[in-house]
């Protein structure tokens, strides 16, 4: 081997554990643009993941490409094990993840919007719940009398439910969520004062064990 080509190897894998010390001291997804500026310019970005992502493949803590970044998380086929010794966080109310759904699946959407999909009144405490845990942000407003608010979800939701891109979510069909389906049995929304309990305490039921 040359003393080139020794070279390059070694170029190579120091950017590959360059990158793996980056993604694993960042909170969120390391996009390709931030390992395209930190990485040296002679290495292909793409096979310094392609090769980490192989060296991670039946390790117990996998590499996975969420919200358009790259991030480590726990083993997909380890989960049930995980759960058995790992507190889980509070689930969010009932209402709140149907909301949430719906501008997952509607967005950008008004709070008239999401009323009209549930068929039920819908309480700004709830939009304010999720806003709170970082899953919904507002997306502008609606050309329209009164120019409502228009909501949509955010990379932190993305990055929470594991998707790398919101084409990544089942289809809405599976989900009988559909703005030209009323829902058969809408669920009441809680009174203000139990909603605001829940706004203190809840959070989203999500796998934290990354």
């Amino acid at each position: 081997m040359s003393e080139t080509s020794e070279a390059t190897d070694e170029i190579f894998a120091r950017a590959v554990r360059l990158a793996e010390a980056l993604i694993f001291a960042s909170r969120e997804p390391v996009t390709a643009r931030v390992l395209t500026n930190l990485l040296p310019e002679t290495v292909d970005v793409d096979a310094v993941m392609a090769a980490l992502v192989g060296q991670y493949e039946t390790r117990g803590v996998t590499l996975m490409e969420v919200a358009g970044g790259w991030q480590f998380r726990s083993a997909p086929d380890l989960a049930i094990m995980l759960r058995k010794v790992v507190e889980l966080p509070r689930r969010l109310p009932r209402v709140a993840m149907e909301t949430l759904a719906i501008v997952a699946y509607h967005q950008p959407v008004t709070r008239t919007e999401i009323e009209e999909i549930r068929g039920a009144s819908l309480s700004q405490n709830t939009l304010d719940l999720l806003l709170e845990n970082g899953l919904i942000t507002t997306k502008g407003r609606r050309e329209s009398p009164g120019r409502p608010t228009l909501w949509g979800t955010t990379p932190a939701f993305l990055a929470q439910f594991g998707l790398n891109d919101l084409r990544d979510l089942p289809k809405r069909e599976e989900l009988l969520i559909d703005p030209q389906v009323t829902l058969s049995s809408p669920v009441e929304e809680p009174p203000p004062d139990e909603v605001a309990t829940m706004q203190q305490e809840a959070e989203p039921e999500i796998d934290q064990t990354a």
